[in-house]
């Protein structure tokens, strides 16, 4: 593996992130088949990453997304403005009435407890960003001297929204590496977006080509098996035994097959019931001039809303690149990240860098006032 190199230099925004932002239904405590109330956040898996780096870590962040006009995407940028994600690259499109031709996301989401999975209802088909094309935007403009990005994110939930939508990530992707700047890729394999379009084979069809294109990637053991076809051949199939040297493994042949990866990293996620999960991660990336695998072991931790844990261990992992701090330091600032926002409901981060330090630490909690 090569080593990831920083772009350095005046831009407009440290990441740009594409993809989809819906609106998510959240029962709270209920469930969405008995409910007669829902919270209303923002989230989708790469906007998350965005809004994580925005609020959490500082940085300055926009989301390439588009949204129909009316009252459901109006409120799903008044969400995103009160996460201070730039919406420069936002997109409009008209609005038929009733939804025949484009419409919103939605996403229906209940978080479980103890025994009870959480459980999710996607209400997403042909949607604004679905449509989007390669002319949607101009990334050349995105990425060169006009404005500029020091990172540019996106991941396998956007590439399955459609048949445009990875040719779209193709052509940002190039842009991006023209311009030197880094790309991650958050596989992110949801069995219900692929199933009527082809399956794993179609999965694995189109994020083989775009993970030509990206130095950093991140999944889990199934992201890495359903989307690229390389499995960990011992993880029980409850994923209750993640063996360490299995997923060293797996990382490694994910490397070899990708050798324009500078970083492979996979979360670690042991699910003793809803509420109570063991996580850590693991990566692989070039050090003093040899790959090196780095361990965060996994260590049991209380859940109140699992979504979008694993966007905010890609949030905390590229802060830390970005800041400029050893790779076992930007694994362990993503695993911290990753477990604070577990702890709140929403897809996106409450948190901290402060908070974020303190649990890097393994400090005490306690009242702070």
């Amino acid at each position: 593996m090569e080593r990831l190199v920083r772009k350095e230099g005046p831009a407009r925004w440290d990441l740009v992130s594409l993809g989809e932002v819906m609106l998510r239904l959240d029962p709270g405590e209920g469930r969405v088949a008995t409910t007669r109330e829902f919270h209303a956040w923002e989230g989708g898996g790469e906007y998350n990453v965005a809004r994580g780096l925005r609020r959490c870590f500082g940085l300055k962040s926009a989301i390439a997304t588009v949204l129909a006009d009316n009252a459901v995407g109006w409120l799903v940028e008044d969400l995103m403005l009160q996460g201070g994600v730039d919406l420069a690259l936002l997109r409009w499109v008209p609005y038929d009435g009733v939804g025949r031709a484009v419409r919103n996301g939605l996403n229906f989401t209940e978080r479980g407890f103890g025994v009870r999975a959480g459980v999710g209802c996607s209400d997403r088909g042909h949607t604004a960003v679905a449509q989007a094309t390669t002319a949607t935007w101009d990334w050349d403009e995105v990425f060169g001297a006009a404005n500029g990005a020091r990172w540019f994110h996106t991941g396998g939930i956007f590439a399955a929204l459609s048949e445009t939508t990875p040719q779209v990530a193709a052509a940002a992707m190039s842009a991006a590496r023209q311009h030197g700047t880094p790309i991650s890729f958050d596989l992110n394999y949801r069995e219900s977006l692929w199933k009527g379009i082809g399956g794993r084979a179609h999965a694995q069809s189109v994020n083989r080509e775009l993970v030509r294109q990206v130095d950093v990637l991140l999944g889990n053991e199934e992201d890495f098996a359903a989307m690229l076809g390389v499995a960990s051949t011992d993880v029980s199939a409850d994923f209750r035994e993640l063996p360490v040297a299995s997923y060293e493994r797996m990382l490694r042949e994910v490397a070899a097959a990708y050798p324009n990866l500078k970083l492979v990293a996979a979360t670690l996620r042991t699910a003793h019931s809803a509420t109570r999960n063991a996580w850590g991660a693991m990566a692989l990336a070039q050090a003093e001039g040899k790959d090196e695998i780095v361990l965060v072991p996994q260590r049991e931790v209380e859940i109140l809303d699992r979504v979008g844990g694993g966007d905010s261990f890609a949030s905390g992992l590229i802060y830390g690149l970005l800041a400029g701090k050893p790779v076992a330091w930007a694994v362990a600032c993503g695993v911290a990240h990753g477990a604070l926002a577990m702890t709140t409901p929403g897809d996106t981060s409450m948190a901290t860098l402060g908070e974020v330090e303190r649990v890097m630490l393994g400090e005490t909690v306690r009242i702070a006032r």
